[in-house]
């Protein structure tokens, strides 16, 4: 996982058209069946390489809605990000 959407999502879909990999889908397409956008965590890269942080956390409105998860072995993922805010769901933005 990278980062992750949480339930206080509008579903404005501000996050799906700045994600440069095509990871966050709607929330019709949640495969979890929950009414909020999804980042796939096999697609997801954090950005690395095409921005400095998470696009997605940059263009939402939702204050706290897009947090760090958990990084998946051998996936794309940002090293300055401490474990800490990934255990505990922090917020990309603040």
């Amino acid at each position: 996982m990278a980062v992750k959407i949480t339930d206080i999502c509008i579903n404005c879909g501000a996050c799906i058209d700045e994600c440069p990999v095509e990871a966050i889908v709607d929330d019709e397409d949640n495969p979890t069946g929950e009414e909020i956008y999804y980042v796939y965590p096999d697609k997801c890269v954090e950005c690395v390489g095409y921005h400095d942080t998470p696009a997605c956390a940059e263009a939402c409105p939702t204050e706290g809605c897009i947090v760090w998860d958990v990084c998946l072995e051998g996936a794309t993922c940002r090293d300055d990000v401490p474990a800490e805010a990934r255990e505990n769901h922090q917020p990309v933005i603040e």
